[in-house]
């Protein structure tokens, strides 16, 4: 013990102000990346191209330069350039030996955006952007166009190698052009530019600033087969945010018939704001939010400003027309599913650190909320039946995220004495504590299963969308169906185990309905699905628990008579029959279940009081299991004579039944 004290004793003495390091220059930055870029990783050197880029936007949003091209070489070199006022070469006043140029390129926190004066909002605050590109790049060069002159200069790791040298004059140039090839000691050999992710990149600048055109190329070796990134492509959108999301949302029915975009200055000159929100009917939302073109993937007060006008505007549109239940709704009720945009331009921002993952400008909120809400409000006025349905969209969101509430609370309550159970994420479970009078919906898609969950009866109808076709079973091994995600939660939503270890008492609905769209590629699934079930659940099917939905294909309406036709041939039938009078017959074809409205669905196909479902049945001769086991084999082995064979002496084992 003595000895230890003394050698601590000793190594204290020996620390003095020699053991004290001074890093200088851009040396802190290549000691400590992570501080800067917030890592080493992928993610982290994309943010060098993210700051060469935001200091290109920053000259377009100024009103300096209308174009940027942004260029990826063969050999992993990054060139962005625009055709702004050039960054300063004269002598810099307090380093008179340096250009302003390498001061910029060369020292921390220098730069033309501390006083306000060179640009009124910029993405770039702190002075360290382009610095820290230069300090963690192999090899970075600079030219410069200004006052028709052409200026350059090399850098190596953050030093120069070599002064500020002017190359001629140009008469039809001007601007800054950086070309930089990120350290490979800093990220790794194997770490590079991704092509796609610089392209969303750009692209989105475009859509930001509507006013900037971003002419994108890449060499097309650094392109993997079955990339959809173009070689070479104009990124130019008047549109503007209400332009992206449309095109983002193309394919997705929405609430409202217009989708909520605009445009506003803020009071005093302190910047605008541009939003566009959308509410799509089924599937996941999103939210992306910018502060002077710099995305803020974690949010902050402008998304907050967002959120409070959209809740207060919805809220008092609803005192307005006498609705006394709006209460009760939230901002996540009217924001959660909502596609949304999001963009400010204000003065001096406060992000949460170097890579500007949070804006926390406490007057962005109130300057959001203001502009936004004034605009949300005329639009609701002057709409009644959108603002009518989305009033009815956001109240139908509070009832379910209440009812949840309520339903944890029962689970929670009740969970000291039942055995919790481990269910997967996909799967909306019912409210009803037992199997009995229960149904487990296994719907084809998240679009259809968006549908469905609207439509089902939540205290007994549980739904597990999947995704596309599954694995046929009857022709993959033990390890791979185990190994499969799908059939891994379809194992688990139902709780009873397979083959052996089956165990029917424990199965935790009474009907499990497999519902797929009424085509070729839905009866496919659905074999599959039946596939699955007759060789790992066999019992289940003995026992008739397993039934096939049977959604319309067509909906056919002549004044106040409407129809669903389940196939071509009833449809004939029904016309035949039904609409003999006059008036126009129209007939609709579904493309899918989840083009549906959730009414129509519960309708047609999942309400008890009007659907028809198909008992699947196994024929008296397959009773026993190897006889099962050979049918599964005939119909969707590796043998197609078999299943020929089969189709030829077998009649359709089916009974349609209403239940």
């Amino acid at each position: 013990m003595d000895d230890l004290f003394e050698r601590t004793t000793t190594t204290s003495s020996n620390y003095s102000a020699k053991d004290i390091e001074v890093l200088e220059g851009l040396e802190p930055v290549r000691q400590r990346p992570g501080m800067y870029i917030g890592g080493t990783d992928e993610r982290a050197m994309h943010h060098l191209a993210a700051e060469v880029l935001d200091n290109a936007m920053d000259e377009a949003v100024a009103g300096h330069a209308n174009r940027i091209t942004v260029h990826l070489e063969a050999d992993g070199t990054l060139i962005v350039s625009d055709n702004g006022r050039g960054i300063p070469v004269d002598k810099h006043p307090k380093f008179k030996n340096r250009s302003a140029l390498e001061v910029i390129m060369t020292t921390l926190h220098s730069g033309g955006k501390f006083s306000g004066n060179a640009y009124t909002t910029s993405g770039g605050l702190h002075g360290v952007g382009i610095s820290v590109v230069n300090a963690l790049s192999e090899r970075l060069e600079v030219e410069v166009a200004r006052d028709r002159k052409l200026y350059a200069q090399r850098y190596g790791r953050g030093k120069p190698l070599g002064r500020l040298e002017q190359r001629g004059e140009v008469s039809n140039r001007r601007g800054t052009r950086v070309a930089f090839r990120p350290d490979p000691e800093i990220f790794g050999e194997r770490i590079a530019f991704k092509p796609a992710r610089l392209y969303r990149m750009a692209r989105s600048k475009a859509y930001l600033f509507r006013g900037v055109e971003i002419r994108w190329r890449v060499d097309p070796t650094l392109l993997s087969d079955g990339d959809e990134t173009p070689e070479e492509a104009v990124l130019h959108f008047p549109g503007g945010l209400a332009g992206f999301l449309n095109e983002s949302l193309a394919d997705r029915a929405c609430v409202t018939d217009a989708n909520f975009a605009g445009r506003a200055t803020f009071a005093d000159g302190n910047g605008e704001v541009e939003w566009a929100v959308a509410w799509p009917r089924y599937g996941d939302g999103f939210t992306s939010s910018y502060c002077n073109t710099v995305p803020t993937p974690q949010g902050g007060t402008h998304e907050a400003g967002l959120r409070l006008a959209l809740t207060r505007g919805i809220r008092a549109y609803a005192d307005l027309v006498g609705n006394k239940k709006a209460s009760i709704i939230t901002g996540d009720d009217i924001l959660s599913s909502a596609c949304s945009m999001l963009s400010v331009f204000i003065r001096d921002p406060q992000f949460q650190g170097q890579t500007k993952d949070k804006l926390s400008t406490p007057e962005a909120g109130r300057l959001v909320e203001l502009a936004v809400r004034d605009h949300f409000d005329h639009w609701l006025a002057g709409a009644p039946e959108t603002a009518n349905g989305l009033l009815s969209f956001a109240l139908e969101k509070a009832e379910d995220r209440i009812r949840r509430r309520a339903e944890r609370e029962v689970l929670r309550k009740t969970a000291v004495q039942k055995r919790k159970l481990r269910l997967p994420g996909k799967l909306t479970d019912c409210a009803a504590a037992g199997a009995e009078g229960t149904e487990l919906y296994i719907v084809e898609g998240d679009s259809a299963g968006g549908s469905a969950k609207q439509a089902r009866d939540r205290r007994t109808q549980a739904i597990l969308p999947i995704r596309g076709k599954i694995l046929n079973v009857a022709s993959a091994s033990s390890t791979k169906i185990l190994a499969n995600q799908e059939i891994a939660d379809l194992i688990q939503a139902l709780g009873a185990g397979t083959r052996e270890r089956f165990e029917s008492k424990a199965l935790r609905y009474e009907k499990i309905i497999i519902m797929t769209d009424a085509d070729v590629d839905g009866a496919h699934i659905a074999t599959l699905l039946m596939t699955f079930f007759l060789q790992e659940m066999p019992e289940l099917v003995r026992a008739g628990r397993l039934y096939l939905a049977q959604p319309p294909l067509y909906r056919i309406a002549q004044g106040g008579t409407v129809r669903y036709a389940r196939d071509d041939a009833h449809k004939d039938e029904l016309l035949a029959s039904e609409f003999t009078g006059r008036g126009k017959v129209e007939i609709s074809r579904f493309k899918g279940l989840g083009e549906m409205p959730p009414a129509q669905l519960k309708e047609t196909t999942m309400d008890p009081e009007n659907r028809t479902l198909l008992r699947v049945v196994l024929p008296e001769d397959y009773a026993d299991e190897a006889k099962t086991k050979q049918l599964v084999s005939d119909l969707m082995g590796k043998k197609p004579e078999q299943r020929f064979q089969f189709i030829r002496d077998n009649a359709k084992f089916v009974e349609e039944v209403d239940v």
